[in-house]
């Protein structure tokens, strides 16, 4: 969970200052209900989250403020000025708490005697039990529990800590020294102690003491470290005024996005400044030139960085999706997930959620078995879904797999016959031509429609985000074995590398991602196989398509043209265009798409101030 602190202390430090806020209206009006209630949303949302983190320590504190609130609410307790002062102290302890937790450094901090006070007696007079480990102290924490019988636990614990002491030296103790004699006290404690014995030493000594039931030695913290680290940070005691600043700011979604517009617009003015400069050949504005381009270079990391957000934050509501359509639909389904720290821009996540969430539920109706089946397969009757993200050159790659019975090519096959869109006389379906089928709006095999699936609107909602996105789909199936849905999404929406081809006047942009290579055909190399144009590049044959077929212009002499090769998974193509005008970073407007036509994804300014629009490669190599 280390991976986390950062963020627990950020979100924690939003919660404090919350509760600091509440405490000061409640002061000034002890009868107001709403900062009570803000103070104890506060409170519970910060045990629940130290909770997960494993900080014992603010969780004990936090549950105490939670139950002395939750008595101020009932109208158990009143609010008085004496509730007041006890609430700012435990705000302040909470604080410091937090500190201790997520900095690492030891600092002495016991709020045993704190929480006592907040937990208050229980409903029959007797006091309430003290709180285990609710301090942290230098030195190594040796959890002692007494058996239940023993006889004057205070004193077998004074026996346990004076025997501890005789290999180092003993810190102190949780609960404080003093509530070990408590009436209330129930044989388990905490002993901080400096030693350089080991573990199974120490455990021997303690138990030595006798009536001790158990005995735990956590890992010892770092050696060497200076006294004035092992004393209590009072900073949150004088008001917070000298807490550490924040290494992490929450900021509003609309300003990052008017930030990226600015910078997309940063892109556009620097091309077209940098073609005016090589226009003029002056060295000096060459220089100036070439200096801010790096700096709006940098300025555009620095953006693109900021909206940069790992996948397990949509990832992770995806286990209890799978769960929720395997129960409706009478079926045992896991869900594995695997590269949980790969980052997306942040729109493109929130983008992809939906799609990811039909291919999901699909997967559960449609592509794995009931259990019965699946045993008579020789499969585990618990059916097996995986979602795994990868980086793959500029893309990033989303693939979906389950081990189910694949796709029925056959039923698939009879059912586009039927519809008309495929010919009578088609005998077996490829991979791709079972993803054109299946994408078809309206297209469904299942018999019925359930509360998962069955209307047709799944893959075919799936394909057209993900090119809206700029991505492709990539599809393959096999019979008993499973089924894959790949998803290749740009790293982010906003503004991407491309390369500038044209065909006569007009330009179109060909995102990098997709691109290989760029050749100069060498004579010989353009051919046709079987009635279909190719080109033979180090002795393979590839698929060759021309830009202007593509965009419906007039064809022309191949001779001069250049070859732009492209790839999409294990699919390879070559396209013909007039010319290249070189690879620019390219900033992504909205566009509405030319009617009856999948071939772009988007339009963008040039820095001459022309409009390119942009070509959607994997949806161009799937019709073609």
């Amino acid at each position: 969970m280390n991976k986390y602190t950062e963020l627990f202390a950020t979100e924690s430090r939003d919660y404090l200052m919350a509760m600091e806020h509440a405490l000061l209206q409640l002061e000034a009006d002890p009868q107001a209900r709403e900062p009570v209630d803000e103070l104890f949303r506060s409170v519970h949302t910060l045990k629940g989250m130290s909770g997960v983190m494993g900080y014992t320590s603010v969780t004990a504190l936090s549950h105490a403020m939670e139950s002395l609130l939750a008595r101020v609410r009932s109208g158990d307790e009143a609010l008085g000025g004496e509730t007041i002062d006890t609430l700012f102290e435990a705000s302040d302890a909470l604080a410091q708490a937090v500190d201790v937790a997520t900095t690492g450094t030891p600092s002495a901090l016991d709020v045993s005697g704190l929480v006592a006070r907040l937990t208050g007696p229980v409903p029959d007079g007797r006091p309430a039990p003290l709180a285990p480990a609710v301090a942290v102290l230098p030195g190594i924490p040796v959890r002692i529990h007494l058996e239940p019988d023993a006889p004057l636990p205070g004193a077998r614990a004074r026996i346990v800590v004076d025997k501890l002491a005789s290999i180092g030296t003993v810190h102190g103790t949780s609960p404080a020294a003093d509530a070990l004699w408590a009436d209330g006290f129930d044989g388990r404690f905490v002993v901080f102690l400096d030693t350089h014995e080991d573990a199974g030493t120490i455990a021997e000594l303690a138990r030595s003491a006798g009536y001790v039931q158990d005995v735990r030695v956590s890992a010892a913290p770092a050696r060497g470290l200076p006294r004035e680290a092992t004393t209590a940070d009072a900073a949150w005691s004088t008001g917070n005024l000298k807490a550490p600043l924040q290494r992490y700011v929450r900021i509003e979604l609309r300003r990052l996005d008017q930030l990226m517009n600015l910078v997309g617009e940063l892109v556009t003015v620097r091309g077209r400044l940098q073609t005016l400069a090589a226009a003029h050949g002056d060295s000096a504005l060459d220089d100036i030139v070439g200096k801010a381009s790096r700096l709006v270079g940098e300025l555009q990391d620095g953006v693109l960085g900021s909206r940069m957000v790992p996948v397990w934050q949509v990832f992770d509501r995806f286990p209890r999706v799978v769960r929720d359509a395997a129960r409706l639909v009478g079926k045992d389904v896991t869900l594995l997930l695997e590269g949980r720290e790969i980052e997306l821009d942040r729109t493109l996540l929130e983008q992809v959620a939906d799609p990811l969430v039909h291919l999901l539920r699909n997967a559960v109706d449609h592509g794995i078995e009931p259990a019965a089946r699946r045993v008579a397969a020789g499969k585990p009757p618990v059916g097996r879904l995986k979602l795994v993200a990868r980086r793959e050159r500029s893309a990033v790659a989303i693939v979906v797999t389950d081990d189910g019975g694949g796709v029925d090519r056959a039923r698939i096959l009879a059912k586009a016959r039927d519809l008309g869109w495929v010919s009578q006389e088609a005998e077996d379906l490829s991979d791709d031509d079972i993803l054109r089928v299946i994408s078809r709006p309206g297209f469904s095999t299942a018999e019925q429609v359930s509360e998962v699936s069955g209307r047709g609107v799944g893959i075919d909602a799936v394909l057209a985000k993900v090119r809206a996105m700029g991505g492709t789909v990539v599809f393959s199936t096999a019979a008993g074995q499973g089924t894959v849905f790949e998803l290749r999404l740009p790293v982010t929406l906003a503004i991407i590398p491309a390369i500038i081809a044209r065909v006569g006047a007009e330009a179109y942009a060909l995102p990098l991602t997709h691109i290989t290579e760029t050749v100069q055909p060498a004579a010989g190399t353009l051919r046709r196989v079987r009635g279909r144009p190719v080109f033979i590049l180090r002795d393979q044959v590839v698929p060759l398509h021309t830009l202007r077929g593509i965009v419906g212009l007039p064809p022309r002499d191949a001779e001069g043209q250049q070859i732009v090769m492209v790839e999409v998974t294990d699919r390879r193509a070559a396209i013909a265009v007039d010319r290249l005008d070189g690879q620019q970073d390219i900033v992504v407007k909205a566009f509405d798409g030319v009617k009856g036509s999948s071939a772009y994804t988007g339009a963008a300014i040039l820095p001459d101030g022309s409009s390119a629009l942009i070509l959607d490669v994997g949806g161009l190599l799937q019709e073609h």
